[in-house]
């Protein structure tokens, strides 16, 4: 594993723990406030990036803060009407992995930020990572990591990182 992703991971980690990072405990969502219809709302899922578009575009979008809705206490923003509409009609089909976690993190039994810059769809089905280096380890073996993460992600999911140990 490269210095940088070992460094990430000790910052992500001491993020998390310190609270400067508002991950939820089944949703990884941003920091800050969200205005959703000019109401407080829950922080941004995915970095604000569109979950739609992974499938429709096959690359990151940023959403669009009139786009925004809120589901399962976070807010997803998409890149348009059409793609809001979509993600409505089936929220299940756009959801990320693992409440937008890395996908790696959680099959090593961790909680760390998903990076949407760093994706992959597996059966229909959207995985984010940390970084470069992370995906990389991941890509290695998919069907094995995601083994394991399905494993896991039960006792990870109602956990904030900052109590995972």
């Amino acid at each position: 594993m490269k210095t940088r992703s070992l460094i990430a991971l000790a910052l992500t980690g001491l993020i998390a723990a310190t609270g400067q990072a508002a991950a939820g405990p089944e949703v990884n969502t941003a920091t800050g406030a969200v205005l959703v219809a000019g109401k407080p709302a829950p922080g941004l899922a995915v970095h604000g990036f569109d979950v739609v578009a992974f499938f429709t575009d096959s690359r990151p979008v940023q959403g669009d803060a009139k786009f925004a809705y809120a589901h399962k206490d976070a807010t997803y923003r998409f890149a348009s009407e059409a793609n809001l509409a979509a993600f409505k009609a089936n929220p299940a089909k756009y959801e990320p992995a693992y409440g937008g976690y890395c996908a790696y993190g959680v099959s090593v039994g961790a909680k760390f930020d998903g990076d949407p810059r760093y994706w992959k769809i597996v059966d229909g089905k959207l995985y984010l990572n940390l970084d470069a280096g992370i995906q990389q380890a991941w890509l290695k073996d998919v069907p094995g990591a995601i083994r394991k993460a399905e494993v896991n992600w039960p006792k990870l999911a109602d956990k904030l990182p900052s109590e995972i140990k």
